[in-house]
């Protein structure tokens, strides 16, 4: 039997973290209306598949609540509550996630340069693989969103597409997975 890439999304240990994507901040990132429409086609498709969505807010005291349209997507979750940068600091979210046999996150958010950045360089320290769906994360300025994307894939992050992301976990076309992500992708 033909051998498949480790590398590639495995939904059985696979789960979607949602970075800090709040109102008050999301109007100054740049391609904001992008990355609020491919973190819901993930959100959307991860639905599907029936495979975890975890969702931070950084500081919503002073920076509000997540962005309304991906907190409609989200439905029955809560968010996870944070003041660190990093969802290292997010209470127990890394051994929860851990204990859940995930070895495998997708990560949307912003903004890319801090919270994103730092949160998938301490999941890669925690063993986890890290997708980073480069067209689901931002920062204000391109500088710091291309510097961020290059040292997150410098230190072994795969950096990916939010197309790429539902089509790996999807593995076959012609089911009705398929046909149903298929239609969000469009």
């Amino acid at each position: 039997m033909t051998k498949r890439s480790p590398i590639i999304l495995n939904r059985r240990n696979t789960a979607l973290l949602i970075i800090d994507i709040q109102k008050r901040i999301l109007d100054v990132m740049h391609n904001s209306k992008k990355v609020v429409k491919n973190t819901t086609k993930l959100i959307e498709g991860f639905k599907i598949l029936n495979i975890p969505i975890y969702y931070t807010e950084q500081y919503p005291k002073g920076l509000g609540e997540t962005e309304q349209s991906i907190k409609e997507a989200l439905t029955d979750l809560k968010a996870i509550q944070k003041l660190s940068f990093s969802c290292s600091g997010a209470g127990n979210l890394f051994n929860e996630i851990k204990d859940k046999g995930i070895s495998q996150i997708v990560v949307t958010g912003i903004e890319c340069h801090v919270c994103v950045q730092q949160t998938v360089l301490d999941l890669l320290s925690n063993g986890f693989q890290v997708n980073l769906a480069a067209d689901a994360v931002s920062s204000r300025n391109k500088i710091d969103y291309k510097t961020a994307i290059r040292r997150m894939s410098k230190y072994g992050a795969e950096v990916t597409t939010t197309e790429a992301i539902l089509f790996e976990l999807l593995e076959v076309c012609g089911t009705e997975e398929f046909k149903k992500i298929s239609k969000i992708v469009k």
